[in-house]
């Protein structure tokens, strides 16, 4: 029988970190999960412990990374990915992205492995195209406050090419966009989750602006099933994997209302800096590419979301 391929995941315990070790096990692969665990969790990863094929090392990959023996792939995670969270850790989210990216594409190059960097929509910036297809360059802000992530992502881009393009490293490089799903953190300051908290709590639902700003939903299962297509794909460019389902935050948080039942109402605070007006993937390339569309719909993923919320609020 052919050995199981062994794969590192960095960022490992974070809430698409650790969806990606259990996708990759359940295909038959080893998986070495490292995480400093600044905004990961044991948590979320605690079911892998015990299993033979899953090893978890705490670790800080903005240092020099070394793994014994055999690695096929690399895919690297690694990163705080709320704006609450890199607004908090503003130079470790530039650190991971720069330095953690290097030393990742570092130890590909070692092993001669795969490599897969987990890129972002926002290096789309408030986009000027809408949808968004990967040939767009975008319109950033380099020195403002979510400069930190979105360019920390965007060099983290350049530096994976790089590596293709001047060493041969096997890449493929994937842009997410908005996902939810089980293991988000209620307090990671995302959409979704701070919605469903307070609209569970019977807190007021907070909106930034008018609310008729779009965001575009993608199940955290679907998403993890277009990564995995990318991972066993020859393409390097980037691909948008999201759900093109747009919807404008207000429309959003009156959903939330009615699939909790809750008598909260919605107020209106000030839109923050660089806030994206709209949001949406153009997947053509992903449909094409990897036979891939998203097939869960949003009311359907909610209600799971909404299910996880409410046994780690103790409201089951």
């Amino acid at each position: 029988m052919a050995e199981r391929p062994v794969s590192v995941v960095t960022g490992g315990a974070g809430f698409l970190g650790s969806h990606l070790c259990d996708k990759l096990i359940e295909n038959g692969h080893k998986v070495i999960c490292l995480d400093n665990l600044i905004t990961g969790s044991l948590d979320n990863i605690a079911h892998l412990f015990g299993n033979e094929n899953f090893k978890f090392i705490k670790y800080d990959v903005t240092e020099f990374i070394y793994v014994d023996g055999r690695v096929d792939n690399i895919l690297h995670f690694a990163s705080p990915a709320s704006p609450i969270d890199y607004l908090k850790y503003p130079i470790q989210t530039l650190k991971v992205g720069s330095l953690g990216t290097h030393k990742a594409l570092g130890l590909a190059k070692a092993k001669k492995a795969r490599f897969l960097l987990a890129s972002t929509s926002e290096v789309y910036g408030d986009p000027e195209i809408h949808p968004q297809p990967e040939s767009y360059w975008g319109n950033v802000n380099p020195i403002g406050p979510r400069g930190v992530y979105d360019e920390a992502k965007r060099f983290a881009e350049a530096m994976t090419m790089a590596y293709h393009r001047y060493h041969g490293v096997d890449t493929r490089i994937v842009r997410i966009f908005n996902t939810y799903g089980p293991r988000m953190r209620l307090d990671d300051g995302r959409v979704l989750p701070t919605f469903v908290s307070q609209a569970l709590k019977g807190e007021d639902l907070t909106v930034f602006g008018d609310g008729s700003q779009t965001r575009s939903f993608c199940y955290v299962d679907d998403l993890i099933e277009g990564i995995f297509r990318l991972l066993n794909t020859d393409y390097h460019d980037p691909v948008n994997i999201g759900n093109p389902d747009e919807i404008t935050i207000l429309e959003f948080a009156e959903e939330v209302l009615k699939h909790t039942n809750s008598k909260s109402k919605i107020i209106f605070k000030e839109l923050p800096v660089d806030d994206p007006k709209v949001r949406q993937p153009d997947i053509t390339l992903a449909k094409k590419l990897l036979g891939w569309e998203p097939k869960i719909s949003r009311s359907e993923g909610i209600k799971i979301t909404l299910n996880y919320f409410k046994q780690k609020l103790g409201l089951e």
